[in-house]
């Protein structure tokens, strides 16, 4: 709230370390740094991130019939995963980008999705984690069915999927409707939502959408 008497500057000054503004945008602004300017772990403090590890992840890594993960796409603020979310699995992470290598788990393929089955066999993984790469390397149908399928080959029966992805034009390369091999596998009820889908509260409409592997095709939970 202003005081009486304060300046303009500092009425404004005072309202946005009353809002947590100014801790907001310089803690941004430092993992912005840390990210882009010297390539080091830095997690992205945005609410979609922690959706994503405090909750998602943490209902994942709890499930004792989750043992082998792989995670799709390396940066900065995933080099922390295994460490800290993932230690007690079977980790993997694979991306197309050599240079992420350093980002990546202990056990990394260089590779695109799309050539999954080419690095594991059939029914490999309990869990595949492809967030923030629909959009931003899927970039067209054919990619994301070929994609799909090469998830569908790698995943265990009764495995489950994660796609993460942003509900805006620019970063929606084809109607999820439209991707042939997504419809191969059966929605999730993720225990926390009670949904299969869920929309975060952020700017770029960060979804969560859950699947799993299922010969029956229903919609269902565990």
């Amino acid at each position: 709230m202003m005081r009486m008497g304060d300046s303009v500057p500092r009425k404004i000054i005072r309202l946005f370390m009353e809002r947590g503004f100014a801790y907001r945008v310089v803690r941004g602004r430092a993992y912005g740094v840390m990210r882009n300017k010297f390539g080091w772990a830095a997690p992205i403090p945005s609410e979609d991130r922690r959706v994503l590890e405090q909750v998602i992840f943490e209902h994942y890594r709890n499930d004792l019939h989750i043992k082998t993960v792989l995670f799709v796409g390396c940066d900065s603020y995933t080099a922390h995963y295994q460490r800290r979310y993932f230690a007690a699995h079977n980790y993997w992470t694979i991306d197309p980008d050599a240079t992420r290598r350093r980002f990546g788990a202990k056990q990394h393929v260089i590779a695109r999705l799309e050539t999954l089955g080419q690095y594991f066999p059939t029914g490999f993984f309990d869990l595949i984690i492809c967030n923030g790469v629909y959009g931003w390397g899927l970039n067209s149908v054919e990619d994301c069915d070929a994609a799909m399928s090469q998830c569908h080959s790698c995943l265990a029966d009764a495995g489950h999927m994660l796609l993460g992805w942003n509900d805006v034009p620019d970063r929606d390369p084809a109607p999820l409707s439209g991707v042939r091999n997504l419809s191969r596998f059966s929605e999730y009820l993720f225990p926390a939502f009670g949904a299969s889908r869920y929309l975060t509260d952020t700017p770029n409409r960060h979804t969560y959408n859950f699947y799993r592997k299922l010969n029956c095709g229903h919609v269902g939970g565990k």
